[in-house]
């Protein structure tokens, strides 16, 4: 897989720093953070559960406040956007959930689900169907679907779904928050070709949120390791994912799950010999 080149990136994140908590007592989360996309290219950005990778995902959507540095998108600084600008900015950043049960209205129609986002943006009920159409074909499920409901699906059916509403405005970026962790490894397989699919097929980008190197592996270009709200190690997919240089890289492929028991074994006694633990 290769990455449309471009001499701007189209996303740009610079030194970002998010905090909870309060003034006196902050809880900084990101520390500093710098990564860049480019038009075309999947980036993962990988860790394990509480990391801050999705905070960043979230900064970046503009649902967490930005407390130091910067992001820009095509070359635009969005880092503080008014709620008018966000609204714009749905045309061209949209976001693809963890869990597919949730993420979906559960009183509206696949059919408005996906046409919802097209009214705002005022199209037609004529344009609209076109493009719900067209989606649906895109994430390879019969038009019938527009008149039943989320509850009628399965996991993967769902996410599906939430593909096609991503997509129904033509975005340049879609940040993919863990997409497939809820899904069955069928299921996850099936949706990850479909990622890749899509995006040969529209050049959209994707920021990819993923706590398995397995699945970043899979799907992207280049690969970001965070810990503790710190990117620790950055480079190609390939590199990152089957050699890792980082200490806490390392430990995140040596604790990804392989079919065959032998490997798994030494792998995990790796594991342990890298936290300076001995096996028992």
């Amino acid at each position: 897989m290769s990455a449309t080149a471009s001499a701007a990136p189209l996303l740009q994140a610079k030194d970002v720093v998010v905090e909870y908590g309060t003034r006196r007592k902050p809880n900084r989360v990101l520390h500093e953070v710098s990564l860049e996309i480019a038009p075309g290219e999947c980036l993962g950005l990988v860790g394990e559960s509480g990391s801050g990778k999705s905070t960043l995902g979230k900064a970046i959507l503009g649902l967490v406040p930005v407390a130091g540095g910067s992001i820009a998108f095509d070359g635009r600084d969005i880092t503080h956007a008014s709620g008018r600008d966000r609204r714009a900015l749905a045309a061209d950043i949209q976001v693809v959930f963890q869990d597919p049960y949730g993420s979906l209205d559960p009183l509206m129609t696949v059919g408005d689900i996906l046409a919802e986002p097209l009214a705002t943006a005022g199209a037609s009920r004529a344009e609209a169907k076109a493009v719900v159409g067209e989606m649906l074909d895109r994430v390879r499920l019969p038009k019938h679907v527009i008149d039943r409901y989320p509850s009628e699906f399965s996991g993967g059916q769902r996410q599906r779904i939430a593909i096609a509403r991503a997509l129904v405005r033509r975005p340049k970026l879609i940040i993919c928050d863990e997409p497939v962790s809820a899904l069955d490894l069928t299921t996850q397989a099936a949706i990850l070709d479909l990622f890749i699919e899509l995006q040969r097929d529209t050049g959209v980008s994707y920021l990819f949120v993923s706590h398995d190197l397995g699945v970043v592996r899979r799907v992207c270009h280049r690969v970001a390791v965070m810990y503790r709200g710190t990117i620790v190690e950055t480079g190609d997919g390939e590199q990152v994912t089957g050699d890792p240089q980082d200490a806490y890289s390392r430990r995140l492929l040596m604790a990804s799950p392989v079919a065959d028991p032998a490997l798994q074994a030494e792998r995990r006694e790796a594991w342990l010999a890298l936290r300076g633990e001995r096996a028992a």
